[in-house]
């Protein structure tokens, strides 16, 4: 916990020199409950005067939250060090993207049991001093990752996602006008024989009033196995009242290899419960241009989001239904649990 030194001037009444004395306190001492931010937490505000209680659970827990300590740093300084290597500089840039997300999660559909299955995403996000270039090597590669498979990613445990391979690749920055950010990407999936490819990707946010909130991404691909695609993403958002909050996202896809266009039309509500607590109900409609445009599949899903320390050890509980054309549009359930450690390579306590 952070630390502050709390100087004491003490003057005697026959005018002597002012005596220092210093005493140390911590944050928690000196502000209280109600002033510090979600994040400081790893309990409830109302908790904040109860006695401690030691476990071997709580031994354990209090185990695991050290490793942010230990890990997160590590993440940030290697990304540092790799910045000042390919930039020539003596100086970092402290603030940069990478991050390592590791969990576990259990899936349950009709007639299956739960099953425990390990997860691990990572990304090696390296920003230079002198240009605005980044290495950027990451787990999987998203383009070639299908778009129902994407829009449904927190309802599926690992064995039911694909394999891309992770990717590395150069990414050149740049800006048009005040609002327009614009990326080129040039790299390999980090495979044998190795897959060569190129994608550029505009985005734009805007607000034309008050309320609403509009996005919009383009992105153009070529993979050298794969072929070419094309993505285009248009995002809406504004608050719904009582706490929540409404978005809308339309998204169209080119996929090469089979010749056809696949959309999907996603609505989603969200509201914080608490300092801890996220719930997100969403409903979704999936599409595809072959043998004529028809409905794929559909469903709705809720995620309750639980912060279980600070801001990098998470649960989710999500329970969802799906309906895809190649059951008859049978109801497929499941319920997932999950949890989730997220190192970040920018650690930055905002206390």
């Amino acid at each position: 916990m952070a630390t502050l030194f709390i100087c004491l001037i003490a003057i005697n009444a026959q005018g002597a020199e002012p005596v220092f004395e210093f005493e140390e306190r911590s944050v928690a001492d000196v502000l209280a409950p109600d002033q510090l931010p979600p994040s400081f937490y790893a309990f409830e505000p109302d908790e904040y005067w109860a006695e401690p209680r030691d476990s071997y659970w709580v031994n354990f827990s209090n185990w695991v939250l050290r490793q942010e300590r230990t890990q997160g740093p590590r993440i940030q300084w290697l990304g540092q060090w790799a910045d000042r290597t390919l930039s020539g500089s003596e100086q970092g840039l402290p603030n940069n993207a990478s991050y390592l997300r590791i969990g576990f999660a259990t899936e349950s559909e009709y007639g299956d049991p739960a099953q425990f299955e390990p997860e691990a995403r990572f990304r090696l996000d390296i920003p230079t001093t002198k240009r605005k270039l980044r290495l950027v090597i990451e787990s999987e590669s998203e383009e070639l990752i299908p778009l129902e498979e994407r829009q449904r990613d927190r309802q599926l445990t690992e064995p039911d996602r694909s394999d891309t391979q992770a990717t590395g690749a150069l990414r050149y920055l740049t800006q048009f006008g005040d609002a327009i950010n614009f990326s080129n990407d040039i790299g390999v999936r980090l495979r044998i024989p190795a897959d060569a490819f190129w994608r550029a990707t505009a985005r734009k946010q805007w607000r034309p009033d008050g309320n609403w909130t509009l996005s919009a991404q383009q992105r153009i691909y070529y993979y050298h196995n794969d072929g070419w695609g094309e993505r285009s993403w248009f995002g809406a958002g504004r608050p719904a009242g009582n706490g929540w909050y409404f978005r809308s996202s339309t998204e169209l896809e080119w996929v090469h290899s089979n010749r056809k266009f696949v959309a999907a039309q996603i609505l989603s509500l969200r509201k914080h419960l608490s300092n801890r607590s996220t719930v997100t109900p969403r409903l979704g409609v999936l599409g595809e241009s072959q043998p004529d445009w028809r409905t794929s599949s559909a469903f709705a899903d809720l995620t309750w989001r639980y912060r279980l320390h600070s801001d990098w050890v998470f649960a989710e509980l999500i329970p969802a239904l799906t309906f895809p054309r190649e059951k008859n549009f049978t109801d497929q359930a499941s319920v997932l649990f999950r949890i989730e450690l997220y190192f970040s390579g920018s650690i930055q306590n905002p206390y």
